[in-house]
Parts: C-alpha cells; sequence; structure tokens
C-alpha cells in the first residue's frame, strides 16, 4: 500500500469512497464529499492524503484549519478520513492516520482536534477535551492531540465548508 499527497486526478475516486463510506453512518449527513470538495475549492485543505493499492485509490484523510475562541491557534481539524467499504478494518485507516500525524507534526501544527470513536482514536494519543467545546458535538466524541506545549480553550469552528449541505 501506497500514501500519498492526494491529486486532481484522486478527485473522483476520493468522492465515491467518501459517498460509499459514509451511506450508512449513524452520525452522518452524509456531505462528507461536499465538506472536502468545499474545502479544496477555497484552498482551505491543509492536508489530504489517499491511500493505494494495486494503483486504486482506497482511502483518504483530510485535515483543515480550525478557530479556536474565534482564533487562528495552529490547530487542524482531522477529518473527514474513509476507507472503501469492502477494505474497512484492514489497517488502511491506520496507516493514513498515523502517516498524516506525522506530516502535520512536521509542518508545525500545533494540535489537531476531531470527532469521532474515543476507543479508536485513543490508539494514536487523542484524549478527551476539557477546555475546548464543539457547539452541537458531544463532549464524550470531541477529542484532541496536543502537538506542542500550548493548548488553546474555547469553542472550536471548522472551516465554512463543514457546513455545506446541512
Amino acid at each position: 500500500m501506497l500514501i500519498r499527497p492526494e491529486t486532481a486526478a484522486d478527485h473522483e475516486a476520493i468522492r465515491d469512497i467518501l459517498i460509499a463510506a459514509f451511506a450508512d453512518h449513524p452520525f452522518s449527513h452524509q456531505t462528507e464529499h461536499l465538506i472536502v470538495e468545499g474545502l479544496r475549492a477555497a484552498g482551505a485543505l491543509t492536508l489530504g492524503l489517499v491511500a493505494e493499492r494495486d494503483g486504486e485509490v482506497v482511502g483518504h484523510v483530510a485535515f483543515s484549519p480550525i478557530k479556536i475562541g474565534g482564533k487562528d491557534c495552529k490547530w487542524l481539524a482531522l477529518g473527514p478520513v474513509a476507507v472503501t467499504p469492502p477494505l474497512q478494518k484492514r489497517g488502511i485507516g491506520k496507516a493514513l492516520i498515523s502517516e498524516s500525524l506525522q506530516i502535520i507534526r512536521e509542518m508545525g501544527a500545533e494540535g489537531c482536534v476531531l470527532v469521532g470513536d474515543p476507543a479508536y482514536y485513543r490508539r494514536f494519543g487523542f484524549q478527551q477535551c476539557s477546555g475546548l467545546t464543539m457547539k452541537g458535538v458531544p463532549a464524550e466524541v470531541l477529542q484532541y492531540l496536543p502537538l506542542s506545549n500550548h493548548i488553546p480553550q474555547g469553542e472550536i469552528s471548522h472551516h465554512p465548508a463543514f457546513h455545506i449541505g446541512l
């Protein structure tokens, strides 16, 4: 398996993966593909990586800037992340996340937040946020990973692309 930056030639495959992976997800509005496309269009996709297997794109992870307490704190949001359904639970998502976290560290990100299953993301060092909040998101699924000594406090706001289609 190869993990590499996404290219324009990957966009259709990424869209298909996001639609398929979130089709039956109980907490999804099935807008993940629109979010990624909106981030790209706005120049706000900080990092987009794909997992390629036998020449086929089978997974994707996206990172974008967030504000905390209305300020840019050099923190990023992880998500969406998706793997084509027939290949889920085979380590592709784990590889995408591990590689991408290393890259954002090297890029100088000071931290990362996500909304997701604590049992899954704990393996990467994510923990529940005590001083961070997000409107409409239960505290138990809002998680953060500090990459520096600076841990801001306040309400998290994503790029407006996260509200497309809602």
